[in-house]
């Protein structure tokens, strides 16, 4: 049985972690966009002690791999300003968007960008711990939202050991089938380390990044539990509802999963 939680509010991540009855809680340390850096969260001391599993969303804003030296160079400081801040807390890893260039650029030097961050980290002593790559919902020159691109990036970044996010939510907006999805991402990057369990309001291919509670959406709700039982990783349910919404996704996987 995989370790199940939820995406919770920062201000009291571990209050409302409990209120969910989750196993794990997902939180971010700063605002997700903007590009300060993260301080010591009131609750640092009780998120260190708790026996709950933790893990941390980098801020959305993050895309290293931007052509952009406005945007690359500041997301590069703040992912490794997140990295070093969730490792003060016990986070188990730091959770990151694949990112995206833009339609004049060519994809490669997007992919290359993704690789210069590992390697830039790794001259300095490296991240301190796992960043997870996460698969995103749209754009035609995202890193990670087609498979196919995704192989060319893990092809780039595989050797530094970075591990990744499968969510269920962008995967189906994204334009890949979920039937055979977890096959899929493992003969890319060998593993997954983390399941984003979460209903789509949109339909397939949409490009539409806007999660939905297990039922309401596009997704049937148990190829989402079959999703996170194949995976065999722990799951993050970023559903809406606050305790009552995303209770009710936590016990519906752990009663199917």
């Amino acid at each position: 049985m995989p370790v199940i939680g939820a995406h919770v509010d920062s201000t009291d991540p571990l209050a409302a972690a409990q209120a969910t009855g989750a196993q794990a809680f997902q939180f971010f340390l700063a605002d997700p966009q903007g590009w300060k850096k993260p301080v010591e969260h009131q609750h640092a001391d009780a998120i260190r002690a708790t026996d709950l599993t933790v893990y941390v969303h980098a801020p959305y804003i993050v895309n290293v791999a931007s052509t952009n030296n406005r945007i690359r160079i500041p997301s590069r400081k703040i992912l490794t300003q997140h990295a070093e801040a969730a490792m003060g807390i016990g986070a188990k890893a730091l959770v990151v968007h694949g990112g995206h260039v833009t339609a004049k650029d060519d994809p490669a030097v997007g992919i290359d960008n993704w690789r210069k961050t590992f390697e830039y980290s790794q001259e300095s002593g490296g991240f301190g711990l796992p960043i997870l790559v996460e698969n995103t919902a749209g754009g035609d020159n995202a890193m990670a939202r087609r498979f196919d691109r995704l192989a060319m990036l893990w092809d780039a970044i595989g050797e530094y050991g970075p591990g990744f996010v499968l969510d269920t939510c962008h995967a189906h907006a994204g334009g890949e089938e979920l039937s055979d999805v977890v096959d899929r991402v493992k003969a890319i990057t060998g593993r997954i380390d983390l399941v984003h369990a979460n209903d789509s309001r949109d339909a397939f291919d949409s490009g539409a990044d806007r999660h939905a509670n297990f039922g309401t959406g596009q997704i049937d709700a148990a190829v989402i539990a079959d999703i996170c039982r194949a995976a065999g990783s722990d799951v993050i349910v970023e559903t809406p509802g606050g305790p009552e919404g995303q209770g009710a996704d936590i016990d519906y996987l752990r009663a199917n999963v």
